[in-house]
């Protein structure tokens, strides 16, 4: 269903939303509450709701290290209270054959040092700034033999997580976080207009040491023709267990489907490792697999993520 530009423009106004996450964040750190899920008893689970960014949570009581990469699927778990949290690629390459659309085109991207910067802003919220420092964008006409080339700084994002369940215990975990693109990207790389939209998060733990997570997700994006705002609406559902000492590996089902008229379906099939090289780094490896005609053929990635 579209929405008018005028409507949107007023849901998007930067002012408003960043008023909005400055409320969710007050909500969260001083009583937002959701249904009670199950945890482990308290004799066990100190009280961690003292802490604040200026308060930190003592190293001892920090939760396991949780990151939202290197899957599509986020995970509903915060960054502990005070405490910084980085999670970068180390380099991204896209490539597509067959592109959505009249023509006959061989698409290329490399992404160097994409990072989202974290800041746990107390025991149920962090901050998050998702930078793109360096996009690259190859174009070629495979008709008339022509070749175009795009680079520069990409556009920010920011984002806050909100667990309303399950952050230090419990067999599932469900968070909601809130998301503004801001357009400052370089060289038209992006559509230079406010985006944003809503990701609700869920994480469940499985038998036999397996573990599920699944997101749904909705975003506000500019037509086209840049005439007005339409909804786009994706799904995932990953699936995780270790497979010997520190080295785990998952794999992934990614659904995009926009409702703009005549847009195409992006999905995807994905797979990847993570390697715990210490109690604060983690380091990934994956690929994702386009399975429509729409979605980049072969995406392969690395990337490290480093708690503080």
């Amino acid at each position: 269903m579209n929405v008018s530009s005028a409507n949107t423009s007023a849901c998007l106004n930067p002012n408003r939303s960043f008023r909005l996450l400055a409320a969710l964040t007050t909500l969260s750190c001083f009583g937002l509450k959701a249904p009670a899920e199950p945890q482990i008893p308290s004799s066990t689970t100190p009280d961690k709701n003292e802490y604040s960014l200026f308060h930190p949570t003592p190293d001892s009581l920090m939760r396991p290290f949780a990151t939202d990469r290197p899957d599509k699927t986020e995970s509903p778990y915060t960054v502990d209270a005070g405490h910084f949290q980085f999670e970068m690629d180390l380099l991204n390459y896209s490539y597509d054959r067959y592109s959505y659309g009249p023509g006959n085109f061989r698409n290329e991207s490399i992404s160097i040092g994409p990072l989202n910067m974290k800041v746990g802003l107390c025991n149920t919220a962090d901050l998050q700034l998702v930078i793109q420092p360096y996009n690259h964008f190859r174009t070629h006409d495979l008709t008339s033999g022509a070749v175009q080339n795009q680079s520069g700084f990409g556009d920010l994002i920011t984002r806050l997580k909100v667990n309303l369940w399950g952050n230090d215990g419990g067999t599932t975990a469900f968070g909601v976080m809130p998301f503004l693109k801001l357009p400052t990207n370089q060289h038209h790389l992006g559509n230079n207009s406010l985006e944003g939209g809503l990701i609700l998060p869920l994480w469940v733990e499985l038998p036999q040491g397996w573990e599920m997570g699944l997101m749904a997700e909705v975003d506000l994006n500019v037509d086209a023709s840049g005439s007005g705002y339409h909804a786009e609406y994706i799904h995932s559902i990953a699936f995780s267990h270790g497979i010997i000492g520190k080295l785990s590996g998952y794999a992934e089902f990614f659904s995009a489907l926009s409702a703009e008229v005549h847009s195409p379906w992006v999905t995807t099939v994905d797979f990847g490792f993570t390697y715990l090289l210490t109690e604060n780094v983690q380091l990934d490896a994956g690929i994702n697999l386009g399975i429509t005609r729409s979605a980049d053929d072969l995406n392969p990635f690395t990337g490290i993520s480093v708690r503080f």
